[in-house]
């Protein structure tokens, strides 16, 4: 970061800039064309997270001849100017209105059917950056035709290409519900399946999430369980990657909301899965839950009869896997049906009830535990005259440093800029307060051994707030500061926070800004606030 500021500081940028202009020159010899390229590499490597350079490339006047240059005849150059565009439109709102107002939108999505995969790689890379939190060229993306070539690039020998198209479609398919059934009916689901099979972490990652928004649709949920989705996703929910578990828990929720596939989900052993699973993050452990409480509301009508009928024809490992769930899931009146009252058929109940006792019998250590949780569980059930919520587990205790050592240089570690501000904070509270800070600073990332960290993309009075937050554990959340306040909680994980955020705002929904408010719970996986909603 030093020599970028350094560099641009020097005065490169207009010369750079210059040179990227030199393509006009129609006798332009190898030698030029090489100087192009290497003069946008220059570009995208100083304004590599430098959101500072990336505005004043813009004031050079850089976007418009890297534009061009996307129709250059060398596909290196090509490449090179898309590099730079993507790096320059990345959380710069200004950047990404001048790439489209100068008409990049045409010949990028003609070169995301490119069989150059290098070429696709870029292009798809730009489009995502561009459509990032920008609603209205989100549209504008839609209605130039990038719908299907992104789909075709799920197919495509780039896993990279891959990744970034399965990110792009999560991003289409977030707040408009027509999209989500037209990236369906084009053909998006079987591929998505089966990039969740692949071995590369980010790409199985990015498969889920786009699912998991795609999930949100009734019929997408049952197309997704029918075309084979259940049982990879469900594997997914053992991985040791956070981002990876948590995207495959928000796409299981989603599917548990159609009561077609909640025989499907027990089945298979969804729900052992589900209740014996060793989540990383709180948020995940919250989607676990509520996903279950899903399943629960739905075991009764036809839902409960097909699971009886799957009782009685299924094979054994099947039909305990219906007993265990039942146990689990089932009402204290239904229990008595299944398990207690004849009915006339004075085998049934004793039938159903031996699947559960047979497991204490195993020789498997854990068809014993289940039997036994499963039994324990009946046995309670049996003693309440109604279902009821059991009450939350005690919140694990942390201590806060406290509101003195707020932005206070005091025995600090690292500072934050924001706003071109310094913000004082103590390494030790932020590895106490949340996995994404964890990450930050135990994890690869640059920032792990860095002094000044800059955050680009949160207002001060907002990260000011947080970092209150991570400090004390409390905040006073006023409505004018609570969706961009929700957003950086997502942001860095901090579910306390991102609850006290959507109470807040929970309490201004109406009639006139349910559907805003909806859009923005599903931007930053507020569940609370779209149950509000």
């Amino acid at each position: 970061p030093e020599h970028q500021q350094l560099i641009v500081d020097s005065g490169a940028l207009s010369h750079l800039v210059n040179l990227l202009r030199r393509y006009k020159d129609s006798s332009a010899s190898r030698a030029v064309i090489s100087v192009i390229r290497r003069a946008a590499d220059a570009i995208t490597n100083l304004a590599h997270e430098n959101s500072s350079i990336k505005t004043r490339v813009r004031m050079e006047g850089g976007i418009p001849p890297l534009v061009e240059l996307l129709e250059f005849t060398d596909t290196k150059v090509q490449r090179a100017a898309a590099g730079a565009l993507r790096t320059l439109a990345f959380k710069n709102d200004e950047n990404k209105n001048q790439i489209v107002e100068c008409n990049a939108l045409p010949t990028l999505i003609s070169m995301l059917r490119s069989d150059d995969a290098a070429i696709h790689y870029e292009a798809v890379g730009v489009i995502g950056n561009l459509v990032h939190s920008s609603p209205n060229i989100k549209k504008e993306v839609l209605a130039a035709g990038a719908l299907q070539p992104v789909i075709g690039l799920l197919t495509s020998c780039c896993s990279e290409s891959q990744r970034e198209a399965a990110l792009l479609l999560g991003q289409f398919a977030a707040t408009d519900s027509d999209c989500k059934v037209h990236i369906v009916q084009r053909g998006a689901v079987r591929p998505l399946i089966e990039m969740l099979h692949s071995p590369d972490i980010q790409l199985k990652e990015m498969s889920a999430f786009a699912l998991g928004r795609l999930a949100q649709d009734t019929h997408n949920q049952a197309g997704i369980a029918h075309m084979g989705g259940l049982v990879p996703l469900l594997k997914l929910l053992d991985s040791k990657n956070g981002s990876l578990q948590h995207n495959a828990a928000f796409a299981l929720y989603g599917l548990a909301d159609n009561e077609d596939n909640v025989s499907d989900f027990i089945r298979v052993g969804g729900v052992q899965r589900l209740q014996d699973g060793e989540f990383i993050v709180q948020a995940t452990k919250d989607c676990v839950a509520k996903t279950l409480k899903r399943l629960e509301e739905k075991i009764h009508g036809r839902v409960l009869n097909h699971l009886l009928y799957l009782m009685r024809v299924a094979e054994k490992p099947v039909q305990r896997r219906v007993a265990f769930a039942l146990a689990h899931l089932c009402s204290p009146e239904d229990q008595r049906t299944i398990f207690i009252d004849n009915n006339g058929h004075i085998l049934l109940p004793f039938f159903r009830l031996e699947l559960l006792l047979g497991l204490l019998g195993s020789t498997n250590p854990k068809q014993q535990l289940d039997g036994a949780v499963a039994l324990y569980k009946l046995a309670n059930k049996a003693m309440t005259l109604s279902p009821m919520d059991a009450a939350p587990p005690s919140p694990t205790p942390q201590v806060y440093l406290g509101e003195q050592y707020v932005n206070n240089a005091t025995l600090s570690d690292v500072t934050f800029l924001v706003e071109g501000r310094r913000f004082y904070a103590h390494r030790i509270c932020l590895l106490a307060s949340s996995d994404a800070f964890r990450a930050m600073f135990d994890g690869g990332y640059r920032e792990k051994d860095a002094r000044d960290i800059e955050i680009p993309n949160i207002r001060w009075e907002v990260f000011e707030l947080m970092m209150r937050f991570i400090y004390t554990g409390s905040v006073d959340v006023s409505l004018d500061i609570a969706q961009d306040l929700l957003g950086a909680a997502d942001q860095y994980l901090l579910e306390g926070l991102k609850r006290l955020c959507e109470y807040t705002i929970a309490q201004d929904v109406t009639l006139d800004n349910v559907s805003s408010m909806y859009e923005l719970s599903e931007a930053f996986h507020a569940i609370s606030l779209r149950h509000t909603c």
